[in-house]
């Protein structure tokens, strides 16, 4: 997957009418598996319905490669003021001092999740590190999840979302700032389950 900066390829309006279609009114994000999440908050949930979905082409071997990626040991929760000031340190830390570099460039080919490597790495590998980091820290893995996206072009897109006690807040290689879901105009494709992280899900929505 190509850094997003420096990607123009757009969808057809017709393929673009088709995803938004599929995604529907994502009103509220995972309530189907919202039980699962301690926190509860309203801003949580942005998927009204979930079903299994193949994994990205790129992480297929994701689990075999990063076993913690795909955790979901539950650990006890650091203090919310601490917590956040994590997130905020790693995210900005990892969009620092990481360089934008194409999966084609490093791997000779389209998409290969991985984390940065010297020479640097794409928005997934981007989301990787700080889930990584993350979790080293002592966050949830459960509360850690990767995600694919459409961004405000269009163009293909990978964030980390963090399950915060205020809502999910995403991660993301293209702004410092950690925003709500719901702020970001991305449209959601499908992220990992948050029961079982190894899995990932479709995001289909009910109008």
């Amino acid at each position: 997957m190509k850094p997003i900066a420096k990607k123009y390829t757009f969808v057809s309006a017709q393929v673009r009418a088709g995803l938004i279609r599929f995604a529907g009114t994502f009103a509220v994000m995972l309530a189907a598996v919202s039980a699962g999440n301690p926190a509860g908050a309203t801003e949580r949930a942005f998927i009204s319905g979930v079903a299994a979905s193949p994994p990205p082409s790129g992480a297929r071997q994701l689990c075999r490669e990063y076993s913690w990626a795909c955790a979901n040991k539950r650990s006890i929760s650091l203090p919310v003021h601490q917590e956040m000031r994590l997130v905020k340190q790693i995210n900005l830390r990892v969009n620092a001092s990481t360089r934008e570099v194409t999966d084609q460039t490093q791997y000779r080919t389209k998409e290969r999740w991985a984390l940065p490597t010297s020479l640097g790495g794409d928005c997934e590998d981007f989301a990787l590190l700080k889930k990584r980091d993350l979790i080293k820290a002592g966050l949830d893995p459960s509360r850690l999840l990767l995600a694919t996206v459409l961004d405000t072009r269009r163009n293909s897109h990978a964030v980390l979302v963090y399950r915060s006690r205020q809502g999910d807040m995403v991660l993301d290689n293209l702004t410092n700032t950690i925003k709500p879901w719901s702020a970001t105009k991305y449209l959601f494709l499908r992220m990992q389950d948050p029961k079982q992280p190894r899995r990932w899900v479709g995001v289909y929505g009910k109008s």
